[in-house]
């Protein structure tokens, strides 16, 4: 029994079911009663309360007495900015839709997400810009929490940086907190045309616009160069090999001679990295132990010259420009 509870199905989709509709939201405003949420949501009241008493069950929101419900705390992940990963409607139905495609994806080492969506899962971000907005909102700090601006492993070796280039950086909330952290520095921020025009948004209210600029491309093309910094948070896990190979030689063309490249996560200590399943079904990519990303790094004209646990305990890796270059 307990193998067929492993791969039951009712209580995610039930999440996701209670996301889209915002029923969280509703409760949180004081709607609590099934009919009232139903009506609210547009939904079956009948249906609705079957899902409701479902997730009740699995300890997702309470019910007092019979059809009055309360938010707990694993509902009150719901609210907000938390709901966008579970809207089967946005850009959360996107990542959840592709699981259908596993099969193909674990049959052919690639992703196959084009069997849903018609296409890539980069491409489809570009054809629609609102879950293309949603995706950087999750990545923000309304969706991960401030960024952790700690990304030297020896906090000392900021004396020796003046400018930091965040590739893949998305609408720039983890350089804007570099930057406000250390006020000598200066920024550029490298993505996507769409992506860097939300970034005023990010560094105005942060107080470093001034001190920032912006360069709208792909970081497979050449990135700005002589630098001091070059930092990858959160890229390499959403690339193939291949293309991993091809942003850290972006990197270390721009980096040469002297500067420095910083990945922070994606990269993880000890023999076998996690496996990073919705990076399989999603885009092909993967987390990496240490020593596949070091042989990545090396064919990439890189060095890994340190790999530790930052201040905040997250494993970090930087690398220098090797001796070919």
């Amino acid at each position: 029994m307990y193998l067929w509870e492993l791969a039951d199905l009712a209580t995610p989709w039930s999440v996701f079911v209670v996301a889209t509709l915002r029923i969280a939201d509703h409760i949180e405003a004081g709607i609590t009663d099934i009919q009232q949420l139903a009506a609210k949501s547009r939904a079956n009241a009948d249906s609705l309360h079957r899902v409701m008493r479902q997730l009740v069950e699995k300890g997702v929101f309470e019910e007092p007495a019979p059809g009055q419900f309360q938010l707990n705390d694993f509902a009150r992940q719901l609210l907000g900015p938390g709901r966008i990963g579970f809207d089967l409607e946005g850009f959360g139905g996107r990542m959840i839709h592709a699981w259908s495609t596993m099969l193909t994806a674990v049959r052919t080492g690639k992703p196959a997400y084009h069997e849903v969506f018609g296409r890539s899962y980069w491409e489809d971000l570009e054809a629609h810009p609102d879950i293309a907005a949603q995706f950087d909102d999750m990545m923000g700090p309304a969706g991960h929490g401030t960024p952790d601006p700690e990304v030297l492993l020896n906090p000392a070796d900021w004396q020796k940086i003046q400018t930091v280039v965040d590739v893949g950086g998305g609408t720039g909330a983890l350089l804007a907190e570099v930057l406000r952290v250390h006020p000598h520095l200066r920024g550029i921020l490298v993505d996507l045309p769409r992506t860097v025009a939300r970034s005023r948004e990010i560094f105005e209210p942060s107080g470093v616009a001034d001190r920032v600029t912006t360069s709208a491309q792909s970081f497979f093309d050449p990135l700005p160069a002589g630098h001091d910094l070059y930092l990858l948070k959160s890229v390499l896990v959403d690339w193939p090999d291949g293309e991993v190979q091809r942003i850290l030689t972006r990197c270390a063309e721009a980096a040469r001679p002297n500067g420095r490249v910083v990945i922070v996560s994606g990269v993880q200590p000890g023999e076998q990295a996690s496996p990073e399943l919705l990076m399989l079904v999603l885009v092909g990519g993967k987390q990496r132990s240490l020593a596949e990303f070091r042989t990545l790094a090396g064919t990439a004209g890189l060095e890994v010259t340190a790999a530790a646990p930052n201040p905040n305990g997250r494993f970090q890796v930087e690398c220098h420009c090797g001796a070919g270059w």
